[in-house]
């Protein structure tokens, strides 16, 4: 090898030296922008699985109230029915306790002895409107509350004074009733004013 070649070798060497930094500086950076990369996908990753759980914690949230709400709905649709069921088993119910004092004037009436023939046509008379009273409650579902010689409730009679109990007659057991009582249907509209032997 000449000399010259020599010089020429020589002189390249810094060159490919120089080349050969360059290349390793290349290739650092490849790796560090892999790692880098790899860094923010991971990070990417991260947040994406979070708002997948905040996603699904909203879903399940959303999911309750609207079960809730569907259960809301159903109740106030039952509430509804039985409201309407209640106003149409109890529509006269108004009527009928204005009427109830109506029905004792004509029990009343009808307990007065009739004398004259005037008298009893009268009293024949009072007996009919009676008895159409007592059609007109029945297809209305009014029934009478007579308790005489049954046992004292007091959810259906009202005790206004207690007499000692007689001969074959129990404590607690109604012995008189004064005014009769009224219910329409399962509720009471006037309970009976009776009298109790203790």
């Amino acid at each position: 090898m000449s000399n010259e070649e020599k010089e020429v070798l020589n002189q390249d060497t810094p060159v490919q030296d120089q080349e050969l930094d360059q290349a390793q500086d290349s290739l650092d950076s490849v790796e560090t922008q892999d790692q880098v990369s790899s860094e923010t996908l991971d990070q990417a990753i991260e947040e994406a699985e979070d708002q997948v759980g905040q996603l699904e914690a909203e879903k399940e949230a959303l999911s309750d109230q609207l079960l809730r709400l569907q259960a809301e709905i159903q109740n106030m649709r039952r509430i509804n029915q039985r409201e309407r069921q209640d106003a149409a088993k109890y529509r006269s119910q108004s009527l009928a306790s204005h009427l109830l004092d109506v029905a004792d004037n004509l029990e009343r009436a009808l307990a007065s002895p009739a004398e004259s023939d005037d008298a009893k046509a009268i009293h024949k008379g009072i007996e009919m409107v009676y008895n159409q009273f007592k059609q007109a409650f029945e297809k209305e579902g009014i029934s009478v509350i007579d308790p005489l010689n049954e046992a004292f409730d007091p959810n259906f009679h009202q005790a206004v004074s207690m007499m000692p109990a007689g001969e074959g007659q129990e404590a607690d057991t109604v012995i008189n009733v004064l005014q009769k009582g009224y219910m329409l249907q399962d509720r009471v509209l006037r309970p009976a004013m009776v009298i109790v032997a203790q």
